[in-house]
């Protein structure tokens, strides 16, 4: 059987340091119901700088330049250890904030984003420079005065967009009345798209494929994009590929809250594995709702507001080319609506289902990827450390079915897990990180099986109280490919039926 391979990965961060106070739901609600409290006067001192976030080692990971293992020996807190980072990694970048604003505008096929000339004069040589890719629409990045947008800001009527805290520009509304098209929808579904891009065009260089070959394009992000008659109705996929010069390309958005992204692999690579495409980009835009979503309790211990990124991701599911690390369509482990939501009854179920297909058993998985949440922002809201407590449960169950003993429990996690670094945009950690490692590791590294956990928490759209999760297994590519069969299916059934024929033929004359 030939399966379907992840031919390339990238990744993007976008240092948003001004959305977090005007676009951040901690900061915005906040600003509503207590004005004058002291999270808001001193939020503003706990943003860190493009530089510093630069810096920051969990983000020198996520685009490639360092490995997960470089955090194992590191103590936290991560963000006070002296690091000297780079803009660009293997995988992806960091995007400074000016020029995000700059590429929402280029983005924006309906004229709703508006910037200062001083603005666009100061950012346009930048964006030339170092998105060469997008030239075709770089006539929509302009300038105009955007006098008076204070009063529409206050009237809802547009949404500002700011850097270094001075207002800079702003996104129109969409509609008058339609509360989907509104000025904050269109600004937070332009982000999602303004970063989709991005994130496509650094798989796009680090795949080194021809943009003309990728068929089709999975979006799977947490946001949807539609009007009052289809909410959700999209298509972000279709308007990323059309920037990122997919010309070949169709596409349609997939959701799933944070196990979104497995999904979305999962379909992709069934599509290549059925032979309806060839290549299929899986791409991700990033949440400006997430930004200091846990600021009041960073804040409240002294530390740094450490949301203060957007993320993104794209993936590339190819044919098999005997080279690459072949996905396994017949190994996928599934959280089903009688699973429960019993922690241990969903780990069950996404871990042992492919696994037990396969005849294997836990330890023969060399890697798990679950949900890589950085232990840096999620320990000091509460939270734990996301992976380590899921690498535990692995364990235990590995112990539980006989497959090591209790006592290996610690090595276990050790040889298996991943220490977590990637933002808490929601749908970003969950599995999806690890992929540009994975390619390396399962083709010129000493690792040969891997596992993609995605885990989803749909109570939250307050339609059911289900968990959601899916799971599947990457293994290294044999490096033998199926040959193409030198009959077509047709002719065999053609050939089947003929000698059925004759065989009641045969049984009717006897």
């Amino acid at each position: 059987m030939s399966f379907p391979v992840f031919r390339g990965a990238g990744y993007v961060l976008v240092h948003t340091p001004d959305m977090i106070i005007k676009n951040g739901t901690t900061c915005t609600v906040e600003q509503e119901i207590n004005p004058d409290s002291e999270f808001l006067k001193e939020v503003g001192d706990r943003i860190r700088s493009y530089e510093e976030v630069v810096n920051y080692i969990p983000n020198q990971v996520y685009i490639g330049n360092e490995r997960p293992e470089a955090l194992a020996d590191k103590k936290l807190p991560w963000c006070e250890i002296e690091y000297k980072g780079e803009r660009k990694g293997k995988f992806g970048q960091i995007v400074p904030q000016d020029e995000f604003l700059a590429l929402m505008q280029i983005c924006d096929a309906f004229e709703l984003v508006k910037l200062s000339e001083e603005f666009v004069n100061g950012i346009r040589e930048r964006i030339e420079e170092n998105y060469k890719e997008l030239e075709p629409f770089f006539h929509l990045l302009k300038g105009e005065d955007i006098s008076g947008a204070e009063e529409l800001i206050e009237n809802h009527v547009v949404q500002g967009l700011y850097h270094d805290h001075k207002l800079v520009g702003y996104v129109k509304r969409a509609h008058d009345v339609d509360v989907n098209l509104s000025a904050h929808t269109m600004f937070e579904n332009l982000v999602v798209k303004a970063s989709g891009v991005i994130s496509a065009l650094e798989l796009l260089r680090s795949s080194k494929i021809a943009k003309e070959e990728i068929d089709y394009v999975i979006e799977c992000s947490e946001e949807a994009c539609g009007d009052m008659n289809q909410r959700g109705g999209g298509n972000f996929a279709k308007s990323i590929a059309e920037m990122a010069g997919l010309v070949n390309a169709s596409g349609s958005d997939t959701r799933g809250f944070c196990a979104g992204p497995s999904h979305a692999l999962i379909s992709a690579a069934a599509l290549v594995k059925a032979g309806v495409h060839k290549n299929v980009m899986v791409v991700a835009g990033g949440a400006s709702a997430k930004l200091g979503m846990n600021a009041k309790d960073h804040v409240k211990k002294g530390l740094p507001v450490l949301e203060d990124v957007v993320g993104g991701f794209a993936v590339l599911i190819s044919e098999n080319d005997g080279v690459h690390p072949i996905i396994r369509t017949d190994l996928v482990g599934k959280h089903t609506v009688g699973t429960g939501s019993a922690p241990q009854a969903v780990m069950t179920s996404l871990i042992t289902q492919g696994l037990d297909r396969a005849g294997l058993k836990i330890p023969d998985v060399d890697v798990y990827s679950v949900e890589m949440q950085n232990p840096d922002i999620t320990k000091p809201a509460g939270a734990g450390n996301v992976p380590e407590a899921n690498y535990k449960m692995i364990g235990a169950l590995a112990a539980k079915r006989g497959e090591i003993d209790k006592k290996e429990l610690k090595s276990f996690i050790a040889g298996h897990g991943l220490p977590g670094w990637a933002p808490t945009q929601g749908h970003i950690p969950s599995g999806v990180p690890y992929i540009g490692f994975l390619i390396d590791d399962l083709t010129s590294g000493d690792r040969n099986r891997a596992m993609i956990v995605g885990k989803g928490s749909l109570f939250l759209g307050r339609m059911t109280n289900l968990f959601d999760g899916i799971s599947f297994i990457v293994e290294r590519n044999p490096g033998a490919v199926e040959e193409e069969s030198s009959i077509s299916k047709d002719e065999i059934r053609k050939i089947i039926a003929e000698s059925m024929r004759k065989i009641a033929l045969d049984m009717i004359e006897e």
